[in-house]
């Protein structure tokens, strides 16, 4: 019995042994694509934010859209500080800062992703409201009423969604120290199951509605404008709404649509948690719609 034991323990020990090992789940070609991904959204983003913020300081009026902008450029910021820490980790492959802020660098992707999500849908209602003439300038006339706007959304953020992200986020299982982004036990619980589900057919519907809605106005605005189209002001504008819903489509629908069947086969397949970080890296390109503005002169 006393040999058995000793022989349990020590294959435990090994099992261990190989799960820290092996505990940097990535091959090197999804290393490759990971660096690749945040490198580029690290070094556009960063030139786009501070290139977004000249322009934001010489500007006299703070219409909604503005302040939109203005939070992006905020959001794009916090990602862009954590994302160092995310090269550093899948270059040298050992995490080596403490749990918690591993967490904290997990969970600021997806805030960064649905907050930048937010602001483009706020963006879109607001000139499409302007378009229909429901309003004919939508602006804050003092500069007290666009903070308190991006304030209430910030404190709600902050009281509500950090909170439960840093409470409940990996508190399901025990974690490798060394390792970090992985946090897929949680997916096993039901509740974490629904609320991702939620926010998936959520994050759908409405990415085909305001693609619906953009190509309805596109449509309209070609028919009014049918002789001159192509050189009339108008229409480029609403052109230039397609790069939110393009962002959107290409940065976010991906990692949503993959999320659902992720979800399902989570313990099935080793290789589909790469797969679900690639997705999601593709998401942090979003913080290239600055850059985009700032060249198109829009």
């Amino acid at each position: 019995n006393m040999y058995k034991e000793d022989f349990r323990n020590m294959t435990e020990e090994s099992r261990n042994s190989s799960d820290d090992f092996s505990a940097f789940a990535h091959t090197s070609m999804t290393r490759a694509i990971l660096i690749t991904a945040y490198s580029v959204a690290f070094a556009g983003g960063g030139i786009g934010s501070i290139a977004m913020s000249f322009v934001l300081v010489k500007m006299n009026t703070l219409s909604v859209t503005t302040t939109a902008i203005i939070n992006l450029v905020v959001v794009h910021s916090l990602l862009l500080f954590t994302v160092p820490f995310r090269l550093h980790y899948y270059v040298n492959k050992k995490w080596i800062f403490k749990m918690s802020f591993c967490k904290m660098v997990s969970a600021m992707v997806h805030i960064h992703m649905y907050l930048t999500f937010l602001f483009y849908v706020i963006t879109l209602v607001i000139r499409w409201l302007i378009f229909f003439q429901w309003k004919d300038k939508v602006e804050f006339y003092r500069k007290l009423h666009a903070i308190a706007a991006s304030t209430a959304v910030w404190v709600f953020v902050m009281v509500f969604v950090v909170p439960v992200l840093y409470f409940e986020y990996g508190r399901s299982g025990s974690y490798n120290d060394t390792t970090c982004f992985k946090f897929q036990k949680e997916l096993q619980q039901e509740s974490v199951k629904a609320l991702n589900y939620t926010i998936i057919v959520a994050v759908a519907c409405i990415t085909c509605i305001l693609l619906g809605l953009q190509i309805f106005i596109l449509v309209k605005v070609a028919r009014k404008l049918s002789t001159s189209l192509w050189s009339h002001q108008e229409f480029w504008a609403q052109v230039k709404n397609l790069i939110f819903i393009c962002v959107i489509i290409v940065c976010f629908l991906p990692y949503h649509l993959f999320r659902a069947y992720y979800i399902q086969h989570v313990n099935d397949f080793d290789h589909l948690e790469s797969y679900n970080e690639v997705f999601l890296s593709l998401t942090a390109l979003s913080c290239l719609d600055l850059l985009s503005f700032v060249l198109s002169g829009n």
